[in-house]
C-alpha cells in the first residue's frame, strides 16, 4: 500500500474518531509487524498475539514511560488498541479473519501491571 494512501486514510479515521492520536495508529502497525515476526509459523495474528507485540514493542520504544505515552495518545486499556485495529480494518488498511472481533482485545492485560510493575529495570555499567 502506498504511504500517501495510508496517511490519507489515517487522516480520515482521525477526523471521524477523535479518541486516538495518529501516533497510536502508526504504533499499532509497527507492533503488528513485530507480532508477525515473533510467530514461529507464518499466518494470521490474533488480537492477543498483537497485544503481546504491543507490550514488547512498547517497552522497547518507551521503557518505563510506555503507559504514559499510550495514555497521551488516548489509549488507556487493551480494548483501545482493538478499537484502533478495527478502525484500520474499516479503512481498508488492515484485514481480519471471520473469527476476529473487537472483544478479542477487551481486558487482555492491565497497563499498570504490564508496563509499570512488570517493567524489567536494567542498570548497565557505563564503563
Amino acid at each position: 500500500m502506498d504511504r500517501n494512501y495510508i496517511l490519507e486514510k489515517l487522516e480520515e479515521i482521525i477526523a471521524e474518531d477523535k479518541r486516538y492520536r495518529l501516533e497510536a495508529y502508526v504504533f499499532i502497525m509497527h507492533a503488528l509487524d513485530m507480532a508477525v515476526s515473533r510467530k514461529t509459523e507464518p499466518g494470521h495474528v490474533s488480537g492477543q498475539e498483537l497485544l503481546g507485540g504491543v507490550s514488547v514493542y512498547g517497552k522497547h520504544l518507551f521503557g518505563p514511560t510506555a503507559r504514559m505515552v499510550f495514555e497521551h495518545w488516548g489509549v488507556h486499556e487493551t480494548e483501545d488498541f482493538g478499537n484502533i485495529v478495527f478502525n484500520l480494518v474499516g479503512a481498508g488498511i488492515l484485514s481480519t479473519s471471520d473469527a476476529d472481533k473487537p472483544d478479542d482485545f477487551a481486558g487482555v492485560y492491565d497497563f499498570g501491571e504490564v508496563f509499570d510493575r512488570q517493567y524489567e529495570w536494567k542498570i548497565e555499567d557505563p564503563l
